[in-house]
């Protein structure tokens, strides 16, 4: 499993009953989390005493109970020097998904290695962690997502970053129909990271489901690669998407045309209260 181990404002303290008691900089939540199928006592004093709690409803979604705690705060990943606003909001999110340090971690060290200008494409790109890591290692990067709210976001969490505005293009939009454009211009790219819904709609109504889409959708970005590309990276979170399967698209899909290897595994973030690290889904790394 390839573990988030850098942290220093973020930790999983501990997990129980289909819960896990964090700490986001100076902030203790309990958020579910279906992996945590377990129940062990709850040693830890700070199970009673979170800023945040969300409750999962019996009939899907849920809502936060805050004690103490600000709309919104800041905190840093100092192995990359990033720093990001958290705000809690809609179903237990907090804007920053802490696991994906791992891919940051190696993704990072590809671009510095490069020693050249590198040009990225991050899809369904989100709150912008990916964004941030990749053009704090010197890339230039295409961050695009569908929500204006999202990328306002990952605008603040680049400039908290220290980001120069030239780093990153920023592009509200269906990830489908700018890839398609994207190819139509002639432009590529020499790298691509996705982190795909298990289900979407586009602004036509177009649906998305990660299960018939993700395949042919990497076999349409892989057309956008340079002739010299540095890496894929595929995120897949409870859906069912093994491994395995992650490595099979990327190696028929990447690797065939492009030579390389693929790796896949597990991510995960340490628990501080155990030896137990935390499975948060899993990622396929292609890299020439």
């Amino acid at each position: 499993m390839w573990t988030a181990d850098n942290w220093k404002d973020y930790e999983v303290i501990d997990t129980c009953g289909g819960e896990k008691l964090e700490r986001w900089g100076q902030y203790i939540l309990v958020r579910p989390d279906p992996q945590v199928i377990w129940n062990t006592p709850k040693t830890d004093k700070r199970w009673k005493k979170m800023n945040g709690h969300y409750h999962r409803s019996n009939k899907g979604g849920g809502e936060w109970e805050f004690f103490d705690l600000p709309e919104q705060w800041t905190i840093q990943y100092h192995h990359l020097g990033l720093s990001f606003n958290l705000k809690p909001f809609s179903f237990k999110h907090t804007g920053l998904f802490p696991e994906q340090a791992a891919n940051w971690d190696w993704f990072s060290s590809i671009i510095k290695k490069a020693n050249r200008p590198v040009k990225i494409l991050n899809l369904f790109a989100y709150t912008g962690g990916a964004t941030c890591a990749a053009a704090k290692a010197g890339a230039h990067v295409t961050h695009v997502d569908a929500s204006k709210g999202m990328v306002g976001w990952a605008k603040e969490n680049a400039k908290l970053s220290g980001l120069p505005e030239t780093s990153v293009r920023w592009i509200v939009d269906d990830c489908q129909k700018f890839v398609e454009r994207e190819i139509r211009r002639g432009n590529h790219y020499d790298a691509i990271i996705m982190d795909p819904p298990s289900y979407g709609r586009g602004p036509k109504g177009e649906i998305w489901k990660i299960e018939t889409s993700i395949y042919p959708f990497i076999q349409l970005c892989e057309k956008l690669l340079s002739d010299n590309p540095l890496f894929f990276l595929v995120n897949s979170y409870t859906t069912g998407l093994q491994p395995a399967v992650l490595t099979y698209m990327l190696s028929t899909a990447v690797k065939a045309n492009h030579g390389g290897h693929v790796v896949a595994d597990e991510v995960g973030l340490p628990v501080s209260g155990n030896s137990l690290v935390l499975p948060c889904g899993a990622s396929g790394r292609w890299e020439l």
